[in-house]
């Protein structure tokens, strides 16, 4: 095999959450081969290593297949949703559709996980992610900060609440870009959160609005 490049392979937001098929993973074994490189990741994606001059070709096939192909590294990842059990349209599974075509593989400083939740049960653990998304009723509640890792672990804190469903992207890009212009180096989001402070960042919010 000559130079090679990481591809990331997710599932679509779907019901049931993050669900992958016989067919699908048969389709990745075949195609990478059996000497490539296949790694199940924190953030639901896996990760598969193929020749860069194929890279394309086996992103036609996997996409084909049903499933979606992103980025790999420092990114934000594809959005880690809950299982919509209350159902699609009260869970707001349209919503996190369109949340995850909208943020996924956007180059960050380092990488970025980002939750969605359909209610306040939270079974995708969003407040464990640099960014959550809850759904409360017929609104959404954004939170920020968290982190999984390590033995001071914490909860994202609430920046913003009782958003509509169309001020949810143009906030959470907002803080990505600003994230992007002012993180030091490889700074998690989570020690940016902290270092920026909490108001800072709802003006910031706020201004997306405008």
């Amino acid at each position: 095999m000559g130079e090679t490049t990481k591809i990331a392979v997710a599932s679509p937001v779907q019901l049931g959450g993050n669900i992958v098929t016989p067919e699908q993973l048969a389709t990745i074994g075949s195609i990478v081969g059996p000497d490539a490189n296949i790694e199940i990741t924190p953030f639901r994606q896996i990760y598969v290593e193929v020749p860069i001059d194929r890279r394309d070709a086996i992103q036609g096939v996997l996409e084909r297949s049903g499933l979606e192909v992103y980025p790999a590294g420092a990114v934000t990842k594809s959005l880690i949703a809950c299982h919509f059990c209350r159902g699609a349209e009260d869970a707001g599974l349209d919503t996190a559709q369109f949340l995850n075509q909208a943020i996924a593989g956007i180059e960050t400083p380092a990488p970025m996980k980002i939750g969605y939740a359909g209610c306040a049960l939270g079974t995708s653990e969003p407040l464990l992610k640099d960014i959550g998304v809850v759904k409360m009723r017929d609104k959404f509640d954004i939170y920020v900060g968290g982190e999984s890792k390590g033995i001071k672990a914490t909860l994202a804190k609430k920046l913003i609440s009782e958003l509509t469903n169309d001020q949810l992207v143009p906030i959470i890009i907002a803080l990505i870009n600003y994230y992007k212009a002012n993180a030091k180096g490889k700074e998690k989001f989570s020690r940016f959160v902290e270092r920026i402070s909490i108001d800072q960042l709802v003006n910031i919010a706020e201004q997306s609005l405008e």
